[in-house]
């Protein structure tokens, strides 16, 4: 009885279980590129700070960003 139970209650814990895709469909692509969705309530502010990290860090090349790590574009 007690293995009815626990099989029972497995199958309903993974009944629910849906298989998730690994990558995104280009019909989703245009309503995730939509600026609602962006994480930041300020870009403006979020591209300061990556200038302002890249200026201090002064180890530019990671990034698609040019210059030196003097701040001086």
């Amino acid at each position: 009885m007690k293995r009815l139970c626990l099989s029972f209650i497995a199958v309903l814990c993974f009944a629910g279980c849906a298989r998730v895709e690994p990558w995104v469909m280009p019909y989703e692509r245009e309503a995730l590129a939509d600026p609602i969705m962006s994480t930041s309530r300020d870009p403006m502010l979020d591209r300061h700070r990556a200038h302002v990290f890249d200026v201090r860090e002064g180890a530019r090349g990671a990034t698609v960003s040019q210059g030196g790590g003097c701040g001086c574009n």
